[in-house]
């Protein structure tokens, strides 16, 4: 009997918990819930997979699925293979593939310089940012790009560029002009910047790994007064979360530049407004173009921006792998960053960055203004700085123009006159390292 009366106990304490947790997600709680989760699932999925309509222009108009396809397989030139495509940066979801290739992977039977090879990767939709569309024949047809093509990357489980997805990490491998300049027909891009072909490829051959130039449509200045490039790092698009602005720039907030990249630089069919890209003084080809006030019908855009921004802002950063930093110095460091270095004043904890309008003069940094000129508000971001170790190739600050974040906190450091010794530099770094 007593045992019964403990079992009695214990069953009604868990119906009553159970009552209680069903109360919580009544009524317009749960609504949100079930909405939360029907959003991360949109969103991933336009981020992975949605191509805003672009094939319309990557395909039917620049003919780069041609390229890829190569002459044997009907298409022009040497077609791209596997190795190629790795080489430029390309990369392989291997949760796409199928059993029998990953096995035929392992096994070494699958030719990597094959063009063949190429399009069977795109058939079963395992290149990360790339979808190839195919006609009754088997052949490409067409080819698009989603947001994963430049803002992910792969955890090289199963080989270099082969592996599971990381999306929100910037492709600092991914050679965007090397794989534009492939396409048979530029002459589209060039009659844009009103110039020939032949300009436009040496300006995509600039760009070289990991960068690229948003804002080479709006104002035609493909390099810099001092002869380089004017492309700029493909920044990360994970911890977003509670940041104002996502590019270098600013520009506007993280859904004003999914509207802009779908629309301006993907190429897709949506609608997109800003007064500013009317000004010819500044951005001379946007204003030409019409790009301040586009309309696409049907909007294949606009619709997905909410639930694409829910995902972006729901990527956490990646955190710093076990023993690639020294804890003891990062420790020193993060006193340092809060005090003598004087980090903290702009780059405030937990965000890194200031909350609100997070911009800043070129003259308040210590660098030229080039870059900021190209922007509407003429001025720099400051920078988010969790996940750092994740987007060290390529450099520091919107052009790469430090190698190394030593290098980034000696620029303040004079320019500011901090005062820090080499050691304080080193403890700063090593914090930056642990973010």
């Amino acid at each position: 009997m007593r045992l019964f009366r403990g079992t009695r106990f214990l069953l009604g304490g868990l119906l009553l918990c159970l009552t209680l947790r069903a109360q919580e997600l009544s009524g317009f709680d749960a609504v949100i819930r079930d909405n939360a989760r029907q959003m991360a699932d949109e969103g991933k999925r336009t981020f992975r997979f949605d191509t805003f309509g672009d094939e319309t222009f990557w395909g039917d108009t620049l003919r780069l699925h041609e390229a890829i396809e190569g002459q044997k397989l009907g298409g022009v030139g040497a077609g791209v293979s596997p190795a190629t495509a790795l080489a430029v940066g390309l990369k392989v979801d291997v949760d796409a593939l199928p059993a029998s290739v990953i096995a035929a992977l392992r096994a070494g039977k699958v030719d990597l310089n094959d063009t063949a090879t190429t399009l069977l990767l795109l058939k079963v939709g395992s290149v990360v940012g790339v979808t190839g569309h195919f006609n009754s024949q088997g052949r490409l047809s067409s080819i698009g790009i989603q947001c994963a093509l430049c803002h992910s990357t792969v955890d090289d489980s199963f080989a270099p560029g082969i592996g599971h997805r990381l999306d929100g990490w910037a492709n600092r491998d991914l050679n965007v002009g090397a794989i534009t300049s492939l396409a048979p027909n530029l002459q589209p891009a060039a009659a844009l910047l009103g110039t020939d072909v032949a300009t436009v490829r040496k300006v995509l051959a600039a760009w070289g790994p990991g960068r690229f130039d948003a804002e080479l449509f709006m104002d035609g200045k493909g390099f810099r007064p001092d002869g380089k490039s004017s492309a700029v790092l493909i920044p990360p698009a994970f911890g977003l979360a509670g940041v104002n602005l996502h590019t270098w720039t600013g520009w506007g907030s993280v859904t004003y530049w999914n509207a802009f990249v779908g629309n301006l630089e993907m190429h897709g069919k949506g609608t997109f407004f800003d007064p500013r890209l009317n000004s010819a003084a500044q951005f001379p080809v946007a204003a030409a173009a019409g790009f301040g006030n586009l309309r696409n019908t049907p909007d294949l855009i606009t619709e997905k921006l909410g639930a694409l921004q829910f995902y972006q802002l729901a990527i956490p950063v990646p955190k710093p792998p076990k023993g690639s930093f020294d804890e003891a110095a990062a420790e020193r460091g993060k006193e340092l960053f809060a005090g003598q270095a004087k980090c903290a004043t702009c780059h405030v904890p937990p965000l890194f960055t200031e909350p609100g309008w997070n911009l800043h003069a070129p003259e308040e940094i210590g660098v030229d203004d080039f870059q900021a000129s190209r922007a509407p508000d003429r001025r720099y971001r400051t920078t988010p700085l969790k996940g750092l170790w994740t987007h060290t190739k390529g450099g520091f600050f919107h052009d790469g123009r430090f190698s190394t974040l030593g290098e980034v906190v000696q620029h303040y450091n004079g320019f500011f006159g901090l005062g820090l010794s080499d050691q304080q530099v080193h403890d700063l770094v090593e914090y930056l390292k642990s973010l």
